[in-house]
């Protein structure tokens, strides 16, 4: 029996594994950080035996009440991702598996693999009205790209759609593929109809040195990149720095940063209502938004998500406030559980990989029913 994690975005930490009947493990955290949660890992055993694996020490990682009623992702063929029943006891998360084949990968969420990402790029660019561009470079020298939908016109709104800030939440790669199909598709008009009236910046992964590393939430050297967003540096945070500068070159019309949270079960957004520049007219903009998605699908919902902030108060180093402050438009944090979506349960998948992208298709028809208010 063997346990590996020396690949992309792998991470575990093996405590002992002499037994099936009892693996445990523990999450090493993000490099040069606290924050532990990501994991993803490969076990190599015999089939059709029973194998007991043990999450510990989860009392002390980021988000410990993400596990609560968590279940694990697991996968044979790294393309379906299913479910695993797993067991929270406020530290230690149990499950027991019997494996169908010798190899079998375990992870916090479906992985959304770096050749993929390197896919969604260059499948897009071959798109007539498509652009693609390396920014600067991070400081592992990976690409910081992005893509430029639509040709620029006076009267053109600039809609901005980044993900990945916190790399472990790939879900957030998942929902831009989905956007990026409907854009794309010249069968769909309302991609179509959205291109004659509007030019896309997106950004699919903001974070490739810590997808790349197994962070959770953080980049190469620790910095958590949505907190930079008030003064960014080439030092710390490249990522956020090139992607802020092009935005003041573009100017924004309407932001999405897309997200995942560890231990919410629902589809939902936050605003930016504590924001100085907060008005009627920023908040009639978040108002509308939310109708359209609450009548185009059932996986969005709006009694369940993060406290509003007092006016005045929010905190800038955040990416949808100081867009929102610098820019005052439309700006939302769009968030996907890791767990299930709670009101409409899949016992064997949770929320997917299938199910973002779908909901990032969705989302896409939304924002073509409040263009015409930015």
């Amino acid at each position: 029996m063997k346990i590996f994690s020396n690949f992309e975005s792998g991470n575990i930490h093996v405590v002992l594994a002499d037994s099936p009947d009892d693996i445990q493990l523990t999450i090493p955290a993000d490099n040069q950080s606290d924050f532990a949660q990501w994991f993803h890992f490969r076990l190599e055993s015999q089939p059709d035996i029973s194998h007991h694996i043990s999450l510990q020490n989860l009392s002390t990682s980021a988000y410990p009440e993400g596990w609560k009623e968590y279940d694990v992702v697991a996968s044979y063929d790294r393309e379906e991702w299913f479910r695993i029943p797993a067991e929270f006891d406020g530290d230690t998360l149990t499950f027991t598996v019997i494996p169908e084949y010798g190899s079998m990968y375990f992870a916090y969420f479906a992985p959304y693999p770096y050749d993929r990402h390197l896919d969604l790029l260059h499948q897009a660019q071959t798109h007539f009205h498509c652009r693609l561009e390396t920014l600067g470079a991070t400081l592992d020298n990976h690409d910081i790209s992005l893509l430029t939908i639509g040709e620029p016109a006076d009267g053109k709104k600039n809609i901005w759609v980044i993900g990945r800030q916190h790399p472990g939440e790939t879900m957030a790669e998942w929902f831009i593929e989905g956007l990026l199909q409907r854009l794309l598709d010249a069968t769909d008009t309302v991609g179509r109809a959205l291109l004659d009236n509007v030019v896309f910046h997106i950004v699919p992964n903001m974070n490739p040195d810590g997808s790349i590393r197994g962070h959770l939430r953080t980049n190469a050297i620790g910095v958590n990149l949505n907190r930079e967003w008030q003064t960014p540096s080439l030092e710390r945070s490249p990522e956020v720095y090139y992607v802020r500068e092009r935005m003041l070159q573009t100017g924004v019309d309407m932001f999405l940063d897309i997200h995942g949270d560890e231990a919410i079960p629902y589809n939902f957004v936050a605003g930016s209502e504590g924001v100085p520049a907060y008005d009627a007219r920023m908040e009639g903009l978040e108002k509308a938004f939310k109708r359209v998605l609450l009548t185009i699908t059932p996986e969005f919902q709006d009694e369940h998500g993060y406290e509003k902030n007092v006016p005045g108060t929010a905190n800038l180093t955040v990416a949808t406030n100081w867009v929102a402050q610098e820019f005052k438009c439309l700006a939302y944090t769009v968030e996907m559980p890791f767990k299930d979506h709670i009101d409409y349960p899949d016992e064997f998948y949770g929320w997917s990989p299938e199910r973002s992208v779908a909901y990032g298709q969705d989302v896409l028809a939304g924002i073509w029913a409040v263009v015409d208010k930015l």
